[in-house]
């Protein structure tokens, strides 16, 4: 029979004093030896025995207890962690891209970038990148998802080396700023100023006052001539943003000087008791009148042949330059203006040059082949002329021509 509960029960059965419990009967050697159920006193109606509790501790979190308590603070942890890291790789990300878009120091040199058909963002930015007009391609293209970046146009662009995004963008959106101008032998300098007011920030009759208004000059200019006819190089420029008349014919003047440095006009006009300036108006005649190139040697010839005889020069080119034309039927009416650079009625070669000579019309106008002849004729559909000494085998060429429908 149990104890009323709260009655002292003294020492536990088959135990002395100090010891732990006796046997329990039935129990064999070696195993486990359950306490009796009666051994503790009833725990009130619940029955089950009264453990003591430490209260505010679980029992079962003991030292590197890895229960579900202590993996949810590891994966509070975790978070916080992963937080802070995304968090420091956009603050980090943002200088970077803030430092990218709004680079320090100063612009740089001026580049040309080249933007071709079809080309996207990342080529673009690849090729800014490459021509060190931004510093990096990635920065930029992440820094349009959070700015408009503008549609653009094939064509050639002028940026500062070191600019920052957002003139990038200004100078794109504005479309291409850069044009090249052709300079072909035979132009004259009402050409050429007509090309250069297409241009934006241009206009013709300011590029003509330039060239023909005696502020700049070329070595080879003589005295008291104000006008650069014929001596400018030909080819292609390139018109940056900014630049003005004066600095594009300046770039004109210098490159014929290298030409005509390079073919020996000085020595080479000497030689045939001719100056500088009057070897470049043959050699700008023969541009025109020769045409195509295995021309140009007899027709030079033909020219110095009959200034040596004291023969007006009569070439149809020089009276449609005073008129402003080049090419087309030259009339009995032409062939009477009086004008000085109508070879027709003046002896000696006109005031100044008619065109812009390619390095080939110089290089013969300083050294023609050997010839006596005086008159050519176009006779084939290719512009081949035929050359003759006398004015009857003239009159037989032009006979010929005009049988081919060259007349």
């Amino acid at each position: 029979m149990s104890p009323a509960a709260g009655e002292d029960q003294g020492p536990l059965p088959g135990g002395g004093p100090g010891t732990g419990p006796g046997p329990v009967s039935g129990a064999g050697p070696g195993e486990a030896v359950p306490y009796p159920e009666d051994t503790f006193p009833d725990a009130g109606a619940g029955g089950g025995p009264d453990v003591p509790q430490i209260y505010g501790r679980d029992p079962g979190a003991e030292a590197g207890d890895t229960g579900a308590g202590g993996g949810r603070r590891v994966w509070r942890i975790a978070a916080l962690a992963f937080v802070l890291l995304g968090l420091a790789v956009i603050v980090g990300g943002y200088v970077w891209v803030s430092s990218e878009a709004n680079p320090s120091g100063r612009p740089g040199p001026q580049v040309i970038v080249t933007v071709r058909a079809g080309s996207g963002v990342n080529r673009v930015a690849a090729t800014l990148e490459a021509k060190q007009v931004i510093g990096s391609s990635l920065a930029y293209r992440i820094w349009g998802q959070f700015h408009s970046l503008p549609g653009v146009l094939a064509g050639a662009y002028a940026f500062d080396k070191n600019s920052s995004f957002s003139e990038v963008n200004s100078v794109l959106a504005a479309g291409p700023n850069v044009f090249p101008l052709e300079v072909p032998p035979g132009f004259t300098v009402s050409e050429v100023a007509q090309r250069v007011g297409q241009l934006p920030g241009h206009h013709a009759s300011a590029f003509d006052a330039v060239a023909t208004g005696g502020t700049l000059h070329s070595p080879w200019q003589p005295v008291g001539s104000t006008s650069l006819e014929g001596l400018l190089g030909t080819g292609v420029y390139v018109v940056v943003p900014g630049e003005t008349d004066s600095q594009l014919l300046t770039q004109m003047i210098d490159r014929f000087d290298n030409k005509a440095t390079a073919l020996g006009l000085a020595a080479g006009s000497a030689s045939l008791g001719l100056t500088p300036y009057q070897v470049i108006t043959i050699a700008s005649i023969v541009e025109k009148e020769g045409v195509i190139a295995k021309n140009l040697g007899p027709v030079a010839r033909v020219i110095l042949n009959r200034l040596g005889a004291d023969m007006p020069l009569q070439m149809n080119s020089t009276v449609l330059y005073s008129e402003g034309r080049d090419g087309g039927p030259v009339t009995s009416k032409d062939l009477a203006l009086q004008t000085p650079y109508n070879t027709y009625l003046n002896k000696g070669l006109t005031p100044t040059p008619i065109c812009f000579p390619s390095a080939a019309s110089l290089q013969v106008a300083l050294d023609p082949p050997a010839g006596s002849w005086l008159y050519f004729v176009v006779v084939e559909p290719d512009g081949t002329e035929a050359f003759s000494d006398t004015y009857p085998q003239q009159l037989a060429n032009e006979a010929l021509a005009k049988k081919r429908g060259l007349g």
